[in-house]
């Protein structure tokens, strides 16, 4: 199994970006940054972290929320993940995920081999990331809130689309048949707009990031895995 391990780098703001970083025990297949849920840094989070690179991809994790020194947010603490959301600053989450692709290349990966995936708040991101910036592919994993976020976040969901500069995965998990049909078919419209190759992928009643369904968490990590073989070559 695959150790996970915390480094930091100083950042132009004098503030210090902790990466957590796991390394394939084999040969490196390519890089992979991964952008954390609302909550920091979980044990869910290292998790993905661990298995990707178990996989056999470098894999780093930047801690959104250093400027805060906070890793990790209990997760009954409501009021104080949505502080932290609010005090979230676009430009510094870029720039922070920039560093993270940065270590990737320093670690001799090639932008065509680097990937990112983002878990709840970060999937938002990581489709914002696969906008703006040079990769092989983008997953975002997220609950159907995230569709909404997208939505709000953006200018329109279908320019986001149309900006992306790589193949973009989207899994999203529902807790039943309501009103998220209606963002992710919002979502499905505008993908089909976009030059790059997408997939939207929908998990009725497998709760929050699928956490109520282990069937739904497995297929949804096989098919992560199965994007980043066939786009990051």
């Amino acid at each position: 199994m695959s150790e996970i391990r915390t480094e930091s780098v100083p950042l132009v703001d004098g503030s210090d970006l902790r990466l957590t970083v796991a390394e394939p025990l084999g040969a490196v297949r390519g890089g992979i940054v991964v952008l954390h849920e609302a909550r920091g840094m979980t044990d869910a989070v290292r998790g993905l972290v661990r298995g990707l690179a178990a996989e056999g991809w470098l894999t780093v994790a930047p801690h959104l929320y250093h400027r805060d020194d906070t890793d990790e947010i209990g997760e009954d603490d409501g009021d104080r993940i949505r502080e932290q959301l609010d005090r979230l600053d676009g430009g510094q989450v870029m720039a922070d995920t920039d560093t993270a692709f940065g270590w990737l290349a320093d670690h001799a990966v090639t932008a065509d081999r680097m990937g990112v995936l983002g878990f709840d708040i970060g999937a938002t991101v990581a489709l914002l990331v696969a906008t703006e910036r040079t990769m092989g592919a983008a997953v975002s994993v997220a609950d159907e809130a995230s569709v909404s976020s997208v939505r709000d976040q953006l200018p329109s969901t279908a320019d986001a689309m149309a900006g992306l500069t790589c193949p973009w995965l989207g899994l999203y998990g529902r807790e039943d048949d309501g009103d998220g049909d209606a963002d992710a078919a919002e979502l499905r419209d505008a993908s089909i707009k976009a030059e790059s190759v997408t997939n939207v992928v929908v998990y009725p009643h497998s709760g929050h990031r699928f956490d109520a369904d282990p069937a739904a968490a497995a297929d949804a990590w096989q098919r992560a895995l199965n994007w980043f073989d066939a786009h990051l070559r």
